[in-house]
């Protein structure tokens, strides 16, 4: 797993003047460590010295909060300077650095389905204008921009749903080829393409299996421009 940004480390810093700022990475740290669930004003409020009602001081509300958290993460995204730059690459780039964050944050997919309000800081938009700026330059359609947009989110947070859970793992995956082993012995003629790409999918190499399928992706990106084009 990626290690977690230097934000989660600093917030046991000594105690400084409440803000915004550190309601928030202590929103992460407790994430981090205890789970979304646990993120409350009042475990807040213990965690940084004061009590719960001092929080609303910079928190509109929960929502406020979360939406916050959601804001931080997509801050630490590496977002491409060079708007000249190849498309294809970088959107790769973009969707690596997505879920570079997510797995820092093991519950940020969870936390960005909780948070309600509408994402207002500059940082944390500009991921998202960026995106949509390099898909636009693709070549594709504004409905297709959006189509791809909502494609490589999709993607990324399911793909790290998957990781963080475990369970495409592969040690989930060895457990599973060793319990089903002498099933599959015994059963190979009924599922042979089962019994012959088991053994494979326990050992799958995450970074690779999110790369093809980025390529995919990608790829078909290109043809429906090609097409588009012809």
């Amino acid at each position: 797993m990626t290690d977690r940004p230097a934000t989660i480390a600093e917030e046991a810093a000594p105690r400084a003047p409440l803000t915004r700022e550190r309601i928030v990475i202590a929103g992460l740290y407790v994430m981090n460590t205890e789970g979304l669930e646990a993120v409350t004003m009042r475990r807040l409020g213990r965690r940084l010295g004061v009590e719960a009602m001092s929080l609303y001081h910079h928190v509109q509300d929960k929502d406020d909060l979360l939406t916050a958290m959601s804001e931080q993460i997509l801050r630490e995204m590496d977002v491409p300077q060079d708007p000249g730059g190849d498309p294809l690459e970088q959107l790769r780039v973009l969707s690596q650095s997505f879920r570079r964050v997510l797995l820092a944050y093991p519950e940020g997919v969870k936390l960005f389905t909780a948070s309600r309000a509408p994402f207002r800081s500059p940082e944390a938009l500009r991921p998202i204008d960026r995106t949509l700026a390099v898909l636009q330059r693709t070549g594709l359609s504004d409905q297709d921009v959006v189509n791809a947009y909502c494609l490589f989110v999709g993607y990324t947070l399911g793909f790290v749903t998957n990781e963080v859970s475990g369970f495409l793992s592969s040690e989930a995956q060895t457990r599973k080829a060793a319990t089903t082993e002498d099933v599959l012995a015994a059963m190979s003629e009924a599922f042979p393409s089962l019994a012959r790409f088991l053994p494979s999918m326990a050992d799958r190499d995450p970074e690779a299996n999110f790369a093809f399928g980025l390529e995919v992706i990608l790829g078909g990106i290109a043809e429906r421009v090609a097409r588009s084009d012809g």
